[in-house]
Formats: structure tokens, C-alpha cells, sequence
């Protein structure tokens, strides 16, 4: 028997010890509702959650899967025992149940949905702004309302940085990993029970990715992750951080999005009808569904044709600048292996991704690999639509930019995700049951009108209320952090009051946001929030990116404004912008505030978020706020730049911003009953909820989707995929056969009214006869067009006033002698109607014809004649 005696034990000596956390069975319901994210958009789900402990809830910041993991065995216990929780419990969990039971599909199309980030929650960090927020919104309305569709991305080990502040404004990026354990992610497994694991290949290297899935409601999210030990230590960084590292690490997370993302379906049998990618970051899954369909036997030219029948490309970024572009000598290392695989030549690999093709000194731009590999595309509201026609023009030589295939989606926002609980409640009340599902039908929303102003009123105080508690918790944490003086900071958490008039401003710290433009005559800001008889406060919260010196210095200002004497308590900056800021604060303000550059705001959602919760916008008519705008809802700044020169159109931007708080706004908001009600305010709030929150939904959004692009797509995907990619090779053999003589067509006679000596007098008809030689073509194989178009003042700009189509007669012989080597003539009359007196331009087109093709740009061949 081995002894010990008691002096040698001295020293602690410690083992592990591992307890699981076990949910009690009746408690499952919570376990399986932590992990699906449809808690998130359903505020009884997350009133129940709250309820299991208030202070917890919040310390794990609102996460429930972190919440449920550190309670203990009497939490459990005393949940048991309480019989309204219980209730609580059976009541969310059949809601539960009966939403994920839904076996009606929208529509029977599957869809694929790429993109870099996604705003589901704060707790999943795997967005930076505006673009994940708006894609998380998009899967959640897909779930809600039960689209086939199955979305791809990455999981970011660290994801978008957490934001800090120096005692002195500077923006402090901080990095903290997510803990998978409290995640709601879950691996993805083969039959085998195998952990799926793709691979892409690098330069003399393999990239391995395990996969993981998140379900979003009904419907999963895929996710890549690369750091895992599979990788050499350079690799497993490439998933870390969103928008992280430098330009080849952007790359190689691109590669990993779009030909990983595709080899991830493959791997889970997951065949989208129609895939669209959102933004250009996941362009290379065009060219990894290009290599899959030339190892099955098509050409590449055929291939071509598939994938653009069913590819749509949402591009939200307004200035060319902001679009991903490689060097040649970058790309080369990594993608030249790949093309061969395909027998693709890498000359022809490039001018994929540029406007001229043997332009060496171009950069191969992902959107242009996006648009070319797209039958369709969109902007994100009908200006960003207008400014994508323009910028992406050069891609289209022979057609002017508003002739383009280019549409456009305005954004819209979840409903669920952004609505308050409490006007959740009313709308509901009044409108009645069935307007959950007619959110974007704007007669529903009318019924505003016939609330009693008073409970709309005390809502948007509540709402108010709630957000003044969080800038005040926010701000204590911050000023402690920042060790500021305890009297400063008693003195600013005292100069909140529901009773001020408050507005908001959030959203990413971009230059062109002019964040600064309030403060562009700080004496007149001054005079107006020191009014006593009407006082105004400004939140404002956001970050810059790391390497954006100019967004950080913009913060730096405001802070710094923040800290003077007149603006004290007047001017606030809240660190750390997340979802749950934005929601508290898009609820609570008073008026949204939104200044962006013209025409420079692709879209924009937090002012729509803020629609849905009674809020004004005060905007600049641009993005979204063009459409929305309407008058005795919110103010607006012109849409039409008074000047050329930035500097003088911030200063007159400014002053009337100046002028429309100091005549309009602050008065009406302060023009107050006995009972403390603006009748002028309450009105614009019904008109605001009543006319524009409708229209900006993401209900709305998802049914212009499938109208305007995914039923299209669908159904050119079916006359392409006919009789095994019958129609690819249809169109693919007959593009080649166009090209092959298209620059032999010729002229044989041309016969025009003879405008120099004889103006046509207006409501007269422009006449005109064009005989073709077009070779070995057939006679519906070319059109012709008539174009009329004026110049603009500067003389650079054509206006179209319109496009005509020639009528075609076919020609079997002709009357003069034919040349030597003539093939099929066709005649092509002008015989149309001008309806416009002035001084024009007039031009002929030919184009070439298909049924297959969608559009003329499709096949992007003209000539001018």
C-alpha cells in the first residue's frame, strides 16, 4: 500500500475537470431555438430568452446559445418551476414548429446566393456594414417566405474589427476571435459522418476549407473556414478577418467565395437553378461553374452560354475605384493552372476581367468577370442603376449607357428585423392579420391613419426612451475605458432627456458620407442646439476601415467637436457601431440624418429602417431617398449638384441644412399642444409610415427580384438546358458563325432623305432603304436600327430620343450588277413617324439577332454604318 505523507502535498495540485452543460429535456426547445436564427427576428422568442436572466442576456451580448451555456443547475431548476415561463417556452416553441413545418415553396426556381459577408446578428461577426446587413436581411425574407435557396460564404475567425477610441477621437481597431462554441454554427457532415472539406489549389499548394452550415429560419447558410491545421500558418489567415490583410490575401479569399463556394455545393449535391451573386467579390464562381461544365463535355463557348442564363450580378459600389481589381502579375501564380484545366487561354482568361482586352497595363476587374459571365444585372436603386449604365458602358462599345441591359433593385429592409416590438404589435392590431404577409401592399399601411396619435406618439417616447438608456450604458463603458473624468461623464449621461429632439446619424465612416458636413459652421450649430426653448442633441456612431485615414479623421473632428463647450452633451459619438446600435437608434432618434455625396449613395437602408419606426429623414435626394422622398414626410436636400466644385456645394449643402433645422424642423417639432403633441409632426410620422415604409421593405425587394430577373432567368435557363444544353450549343455555334463573317457584311446601297438641302417638316416620316450583303447569314440573323439623338450642351454627351427597328424585306436578286462574291442580300426599309422638331442626329446600327439572346448586349456585336 503506497502512503504519502500529508507535508508533501503541500502545493497545489490541480486536474482537469470537464462538466457539461446539460439542458434539462423539457428545456430542449430553448437548445434548438438558440441555434436556429430565427429567434432573432421574433421578439417573443427573444422576450423569452431575455426572461431566463435580463442582466446575463446583456452581458452575453443578447447571444442565447452563450446564455443557455453558462447557466447553472438551479437556473434550470427554478425555470422548471415557473409555470408563466413554461408557457412562454410551449407557446415560441410551437410558433417555432409551425413556421419551420411550412412545405409551400414560393416558387419552384432554387437559388444560389454568394456574397463575402452577411448582418444576421451581432453575436455572428460576419459583416462590416451596409452590404452584410442587407444580405442577412435578404436570407431572412427568403426564410420567411420560403424561397428554395441556399446561400454561401465565409467563416471569419475574427471577422470585422471591434471598434475603440482613444482619449482623443483616434478609432482603435480591435480583434477579438469568436468563440465557434457559442456560435450557431454547426459542422457539415458526409454520410460517412466525415467533417466535408474542400479544396482550392494555390500556387504549389493546397487550400483546404471545412465547411459549416448556419440555418437561417428555413433556410442554410454555408460557410468556408480555412483555419484549420490542414493549411500551412500563411492560409489558415486568409479566413480571419473580413476585408483584412492585403490585396493577394483579398484574392485568395475570393477563390476561396467563388470557386471554393461552388465546390462546396458540389460536395453537399446542392444545384441552384439561378445564381446570384452580390457584388463582384464571388465572380469567380462564373469561372469555376465554366470549369465544371467544359470536364462534362461542352465547349467553352457553350459553357458560356449556360452560365449566363442563369447568372445575375448585383453591383452595389457607385465609383469604379471601389470595384475589386488584380494585376496580371498576381493573378498569374494562382489562376494560370486553373484556365489550362479548361483550355482556356489565358489571353482570353483576362479579357474576362478587362474593358480592352490586350490592354496590359489594365487590371482585371471581378465585376467585369461578374458582368460578362451574367445574363443580368442590377444597381441597388434607380440612380445607382443610371450611374452603373454609365460607368459600366465602356464594356459595350456602339451603345449609348441608358440603352444598356442594366437594371436595378431598390434595397429594402426585413420588417421583422427592424420594426419594434411595440409598433410590430400595433401595426398589427390595426391593420389586421393578414398584412404580414401584404408588407409592401401600401393600402394596407393607410390604416396608420386611423390610430389615435396619442399611442403613436407614446410608442416613439417609449422607443426614445429605450434608446437614451443604451447611449447612456455605451458611454459610461467608454468614458471609463478612456478614463475620463467621473464629473464629465455624469455631466454628458445627464444631458439625455426623452423630451429633446434627437437625431441620428450612422453608417460606415466613408469620405464621401460627409459626416463632417454639420459641422461646416459650427457657430450657427452652436446657436441652434443651445437653444433652451428648443434643444436638439446629435448621436452620432460608426466606423472607418483600418487602412481609411480619411473616415478616421472624420471621426477624430466629431469627437473632437464633441468635447467643446457649446456642443458638450449637445454632440455625442458612440464607439462600436453593431446591429444592435443601429436598431436601438434608427427606433429611438427623432430624425435620421443622411448626407452623402450626390450621386455617390448606391442606396442606403438605415434611413428605410428608420421609416418602419415612425422616424423623419433628413437626406440628400440620392440613393434610395430619391425614390422615397416625398413631400410633408421628411426634408430633402436637391438631387441636381449646384456645382462642379465640391468644396462650394458642401458649403451650400450645409446652409441649407442650417436653414431647414432653424425654419422648418425644429419649430414644427416644438410646435407642441398641451399634451405635448405636434400635430405637424404626428402628421408627417402617419404619411411617412403610411407612404414610404411599404415600399422599402424587403418583401417588396424580393418580389421585384423574382419579377424582374429570377423568372427571366428561369426561364432562358430552361431553353438553354433543353435536350442536354441544346440551345447552348444552338446559340454558342451560331455566335461563332456571326463572328466569323460579321466584319464582311457590306453596304450595297444606301438611299436616305436628303436632310442637307431639305429639312423634314415635323409629323413627316424619315424614310429610308438600306441593302446589306450579309454574307452567308441568314436574313433574320441581322437587324438594323434607326437612331435619333441630341446632343447636350458640352457636346460630349448623346441624349436618345429614339430607337427604331427597320423593317426587313428580303432580296433575292437585284436590279444593278452585284459584286463579285455577294452573298444574301437583304433590304432593310425606314419608314417612321418623327414626333420632335429641333436639331438631331440619326445613325444606323446593325446587330445581330437570336431568340436565345436576352438582350443586344448579350452578344455585345455592332457596327455604326
Amino acid at each position: 500500500m503506497d502512503t504519502q505523507s500529508i507535508n508533501e502535498g503541500v502545493s497545489p495540485h490541480w486536474k482537469r475537470l470537464y462538466i457539461q452543460s446539460q439542458v434539462p429535456d423539457k428545456l430542449k426547445g430553448l437548445e434548438e431555438i438558440s441555434k436556429n436564427l430565427w429567434w432573432c427576428w421574433n421578439y417573443e422568442a427573444i422576450n423569452l430568452f431575455r426572461s431566463i436572466d435580463p442582466e446575463g442576456w446583456l452581458q452575453h451580448r443578447q447571444n442565447p446559445i452563450a446564455l443557455l451555456d453558462n447557466l447553472n443547475y438551479q437556473d434550470y431548476e427554478r425555470l422548471l418551476k415557473d409555470s408563466d415561463f413554461m408557457k412562454q417556452l410551449t407557446r415560441v416553441q410551437g410558433q417555432f414548429k409551425k413556421y419551420m413545418g411550412e412545405t409551400k415553396r414560393r416558387s419552384p426556381l432554387k437559388i444560389g446566393y454568394f456574397c463575402m459577408e452577411y448582418g444576421l446578428h451581432s453575436s455572428l461577426k460576419l459583416y462590416s456594414g451596409g452590404l452584410g446587413v442587407l444580405a442577412g436581411d435578404y436570407l431572412k425574407e427568403a426564410s420567411d417566405e420560403n424561397v428554395d435557396m441556399v446561400a454561401v460564404g465565409l467563416l471569419y475567425r475574427y471577422g470585422y474589427f471591434r471598434q475603440g477610441l482613444s482619449h482623443y477621437g483616434e478609432q482603435v481597431a480591435l480583434y477579438d476571435a469568436q468563440r465557434f462554441t457559442y456560435l450557431p454554427v454547426e459542422p457539415v457532415r458526409n454520410s460517412e459522418g466525415t467533417w466535408i472539406k474542400i479544396q482550392v489549389e494555390l500556387p504549389e499548394r493546397v487550400l483546404y476549407a471545412k465547411l459549416w452550415k448556419v440555418q437561417v429560419g428555413r433556410m442554410p447558410l454555408y460557410l468556408l473556414d480555412a483555419d484549420i491545421e490542414d493549411n500551412q500558418e500563411a492560409d489558415r489567415v486568409i479566413t480571419h478577418h473580413l476585408y483584412g490583410g492585403d490585396r493577394e490575401n483579398r484574392l485568395k479569399q475570393e477563390l476561396l467565395l467563388g470557386i471554393g463556394g461552388m465546390r462546396a455545393l458540389q460536395a453537399l449535391d446542392v444545384h441552384p437553378d439561378i445564381y446570384h451573386l452580390n457584388e463582384g467579390h464571388a465572380a469567380f464562381n462564373g469561372l469555376e461553374r465554366l470549369r465544371i461544365l467544359v470536364k462534362s463535355g461542352l465547349s467553352y463557348d457553350q459553357a458560356v452560354e449556360v452560365i449566363r442564363s442563369s447568372s445575375l450580378f448585383t453591383t452595389h459600389t457607385p465609383v469604379p475605384a471601389g470595384h475589386d481589381s488584380f494585376s496580371e502579375s498576381m493573378l498569374w501564380p494562382y489562376l494560370s493552372a486553373y484556365t489550362n484545366s479548361m483550355s482556356l487561354s489565358w489571353e482570353k482568361f483576362m479579357a474576362l476581367g478587362r474593358i480592352k482586352a490586350d490592354n496590359k497595363d489594365e487590371e482585371f476587374s471581378m465585376s467585369h468577370l461578374a458582368l460578362k459571365l451574367s445574363q443580368e444585372v442590377n444597381g441597388v436603386s434607380k440612380i445607382h442603376g443610371q450611374v452603373s449604365r454609365k460607368m459600366f458602358q465602356p464594356l459595350f462599345p456602339g451603345f449609348e449607357a441608358e440603352e444598356l441591359h442594366i437594371g436595378y433593385v431598390t434595397n429594402g429592409v426585413h420588417y421583422y428585423s427592424w420594426t419594434s416590438q411595440e409598433l410590430q404589435e400595433l401595426y398589427e392590431k390595426t391593420f389586421g392579420k393578414s398584412f404580414l404577409k401584404k408588407q409592401s401592399d401600401p393600402k394596407q399601411w393607410e390604416k396608420i391613419h386611423d390610430i389615435n396619435g396619442a399611442d403613436l406618439i407614446n410608442i416613439k417616447r417609449e422607443l426614445k426612451k429605450k434608446l437614451i438608456d443604451t447611449v447612456k450604458k455605451r458611454l459610461e463603458r467608454s468614458m471609463q475605458e478612456r478614463h475620463e473624468s467621473p464629473q464629465k461623464t455624469i455631466d454628458v449621461l445627464n444631458s439625455f432627456d426623452e423630451n429633446t429632439l434627437i437625431f441620428g446619424f450612422a453608417r460606415r465612416f466613408a469620405t464621401y458620407k460627409r459626416a463632417q458636413l454639420l459641422f461646416r459652421d459650427v457657430d450657427r450649430l452652436a446657436r441652434i442646439v443651445n437653444n433652451p426653448d428648443c434643444p436638439v442633441q446629435f448621436i452620432f456612431a460608426g466606423k472607418a476601415h483600418p487602412a481609411d485615414q480619411g473616415g478616421q479623421e472624420l471621426i477624430r473632428r466629431i469627437v473632437e467637436v464633441s468635447n467643446q463647450p457649446e456642443f458638450f452633451g449637445k454632440v455625442v459619438f458612440l464607439e462600436d457601431y453593431d446591429i444592435e446600435l443601429t436598431s436601438r437608434m434608427v427606433k429611438g432618434v427623432d430624425v435620421w440624418l443622411n448626407t452623402p455625396t450626390r450621386p455617390l449613395e448606391a442606396s442606403g437602408t438605415s434611413g428605410m429602417k428608420a421609416t418602419l419606426n415612425g422616424t423623419l429623414n433628413l437626406s440628400v435626394l440620392d440613393g434610395w431617398w430619391a425614390e422615397g422622398y416625398q413631400p410633408d414626410t421628411g426634408w430633402a436636400l436637391d438631387e441636381e449638384r449646384t456645382y462642379e466644385n465640391q468644396d462650394a456645394q458642401n458649403e451650400l449643402d450645409a446652409a441649407t441644412i442650417y436653414a431647414i433645422l432653424e425654419n422648418e424642423l425644429i419649430p414644427q417639432y416644438y410646435d407642441q399642444n398641451e399634451e405635448g403633441v405636434s400635430e405637424q409632426w404626428l402628421d408627417r410620422m402617419k404619411k411617412t409610415i403610411a407612404q414610404i415604409a411599404p415600399e422599402f421593405t424587403m418583401k417588396r425587394m424580393m418580389d421585384d427580384y423574382f419579377e424582374r430577373f429570377y423568372n427571366k432567368l428561369g426561364e432562358q435557363r430552361k431553353k438553354v438546358h433543353a435536350d442536354d444544353f441544346a440551345g447552348a450549343r444552338e446559340l454558342a455555334e451560331w455566335k461563332g458563325k456571326v463572328v466569323g463573317v460579321w466584319n464582311q457584311i457590306r453596304v450595297l446601297q444606301k438611299s436616305i432623305y436628303d436632310f442637307a438641302n431639305d429639312p423634314l417638316p415635323l409629323g413627316e416620316n424619315f424614310k429610308a432603304e438600306i441593302i446589306l450583303d450579309i454574307k452567308n447569314l441568314a436574313s433574320e440573323d441581322v437587324g438594323v436600327e434607326l437612331l435619333v439623338a441630341h446632343r447636350e450642351e458640352d457636346e460630349h454627351h448623346i441624349v436618345l430620343e429614339e430607337v427604331m427597328s427597320q423593317k426587313q424585306v428580303k432580296k433575292l436578286d437585284s436590279d444593278s450588277p452585284v459584286p463579285e462574291g455577294t452573298g444574301t442580300m437583304v433590304k432593310y426599309t425606314a419608314d417612321s413617324k418623327i414626333t420632335f422638331s429641333g436639331v438631331y442626329e440619326y445613325g444606323f446600327r446593325v446587330f445581330p439577332q437570336h431568340p436565345l439572346l436576352a438582350s443586344q448586349q448579350d452578344f455585345n456585336l455592332v457596327t455604326w454604318l
